[in-house]
């Protein structure tokens, strides 16, 4: 059966997020979120971002498992529950370019210092997981954008980067079925959204195939300066997206 464009294009955005996911262990949603928002709208582009990013961390655990730092995860899925209730009120709310603006503005600062600073910075104890994690909860139930606050958490960990991908697909898997779980009762899972997601799972798991190789490709030593750079890339594009709305 043909695809129509719009259709195209959402599968097309899904296979570049997931394999910015299963390459880097983050990025997709917000790789996705602004794309697919222009194309289906806020309401349809988070909870099909949510449902595919769920099979991308399955399909990654199912090998890597071992790897996961279950200390560190625990801790950030728990944060993450008790966040994830207000993101939602968020996601119902008036408060998104706002709050994009300060996370685009947090997450660019970091990244910068991270590539031109000393990088002295480092946490010692899986203590601080929690406020990382509450945030992380807060930014995934209103914008499918828990990643940031946790991938900045898991560089001052300075975990490998086996570690660092494997304990991020440990903790979306968990915290996705919480956010699933919202955009359910919310009433985001219309049918519409349901057809695009069992259209997309091939793409993806596609994707994820491909991003698993490009995984070791990369060198270990330049796998922690990538990761920096993404999140600059990241930074500067929800902050090119959210600036022109911010002005009179």
């Amino acid at each position: 059966m043909a695809l129509d464009t719009q259709t195209l294009a959402v599968l097309v955005v899904l296979f570049a997020s997931t394999f910015v996911r299963a390459t880097f262990g983050f990025g997709d949603a917000l790789l996705a979120m602004p794309l697919l928002a222009m194309l289906l709208g806020l309401r349809a582009a988070t909870p099909l971002v949510a449902l595919v990013a769920g099979v991308i961390a399955v399909s990654l655990l199912v090998a890597h498992w071992r790897e996961v730092q279950y200390r560190s995860a625990w801790r950030l899925v728990l944060s993450s529950a008790l966040g994830i209730p207000l993101g939602l009120v968020f996601l119902k709310g008036v408060h998104e370019t706002a709050t994009t603006l300060l996370l685009g503005a947090g997450i660019l600062a970091y990244a910068v210092y991270g590539l031109l600073g000393p990088r002295t910075l480092a946490l010692k104890s899986e203590r601080a997981a929690f406020p990382f994690g509450l945030l992380a909860g807060i930014l995934g139930g209103a914008y499918n954008a828990n990643g940031p606050a946790v991938v900045i958490y898991g560089t001052l960990r300075r975990w490998p980067p086996a570690t660092f991908r494997a304990t991020l697909q440990g903790y979306f898997l968990l915290t996705n079925a919480l956010i699933m779980g919202g955009h359910f009762a919310a009433g985001l899972w219309t049918r519409p959204v349901l057809g695009l997601f069992l259209r997309a799972l091939p793409v993806v798991v596609l994707a994820v195939l491909v991003g698993e190789r490009a995984h070791r490709a990369i060198p270990r030593g330049k796998f922690d300066r990538a990761i920096l750079v993404l999140l600059a890339a990241v930074a500067v594009l929800l902050l090119v997206r959210t600036v022109p709305r911010a002005l009179p």
